[in-house]
Formats: structure tokens, C-alpha cells, sequence
């Protein structure tokens, strides 16, 4: 949907994901990822956190999925999506609050801090996954040209071995 905001929060996963399905078949997966700043304090010479912001994050279909597989607790996650309106609740303690909430559009592991192994998932219905699937393989030899014509395959046929080509 057009004017839709889109935001990016790197954080922690919260919880390990827990893929599960609506009545109607639907893969989903709703997570909980903390974002805490850290800053520099010059006058102690230490490094202090800030308030930490959850954000409630759902993906769904094949990204609820490949999370489900990918991904678990404590894991550093850069996550992109659409944002939906806050929810106004009130906390335990009687404290009015509100929560964030993204749609998930993309979402990895931060590779900051880690390494990861990424796997290529074939489509449903697709069978074996492509071996190419960027499709940047070296292009096909072109067909051969027409023996009379040097312009077309220089350096080939009616020159002698120690001849150059035409030009």
C-alpha cells in the first residue's frame, strides 16, 4: 500500500521464533526484538545503556518460515518492515504504554558481531533450486561464423599461421 512508512530496527531476538498457522493455512511467526542505544560517557570513560525499545515484529508466509528455521533467541537481527498504527495498553503496574509493531518485509542476522551460512530455499511447486539462480553465468559462445567471411571470427580460416588479422 502506497504511504506506508517503512522502518529498520537492529536489535535481539527476544524469543525463539514459534512458527504457527491460521485457520485458513497461513504461516506466521511474531517476535519480540529489543533495541537498546549504548552510548560513550567521556566523564566516567564507559560505555551506558540507554532505554531499551521493544518492538513486536510478525512475518508471514515463506519470510515466517525461513525465520522459523533461521533464526533463535538472543540472535542480533536487522529487521525491515511496514509500521502499524500503536496499540495503547496499560502494564501490570496500572502504566499507560503503547507498543510498536512491524509488519516484516526483510529480516536477517546482523553480521556484525556473527557469520552466517546462507541456503537458498526452492519454491513451492518449483522442485531442485536453480544452481544459478542470479543467472550471471558466462555467456554462450557465439555460433561459428561463416568460413569466407574473416570479418565475422578473426584470426580464423583463410589466414595463414603466421598472418594477422585483417585490421
Amino acid at each position: 500500500m502506497a504511504g506506508e512508512l517503512t522502518i529498520t530496527v537492529v536489535g535481539n531476538l527476544a524469543n525463539d521464533p514459534e512458527l504457527r498457522n491460521t485457520n485458513s493455512g497461513i504461516a506466521f511467526v511474531g517476535l519480540n526484538v529489543a533495541s537498546t542505544p549504548r552510548t560513550y560517557n567521556r566523564n566516567t570513560s564507559t560505555w551506558e545503556d540507554g532505554e531499551t525499545v521493544w518492538v513486536r515484529c510478525t512475518a508471514w508466509r515463506e519470510v515466517a518460515e525461513n525465520v522459523a528455521r533461521s533464526l533463535t533467541k538472543g540472535t542480533r537481527v536487522i529487521v525491515t518492515g511496514r509500521l502499524k498504527p500503536a496499540s495503547a495498553y496499560q502494564s501490570n503496574t496500572g502504566e499507560a504504554r503503547a507498543s510498536i509493531e512491524i509488519e516484516i518485509e526483510e529480516i536477517g542476522p546482523s553480521l556484525r558481531y556473527a557469520t552466517a551460512a546462507v541456503t537458498r530455499r526452492a519454491r513451492e511447486g518449483q522442485g531442485a533450486v536453480d544452481s544459478n539462480p542470479w543467472n550471471n553465468a558466462p555467456a554462450a559462445p557465439a555460433a561459428p561464423a561463416a568460413t569466407g567471411d574473416a570479418w565475422a571470427n578473426p584470426g580464423a580460416d583463410g589466414f595463414a599461421a603466421g598472418d594477422s588479422t585483417p585490421f
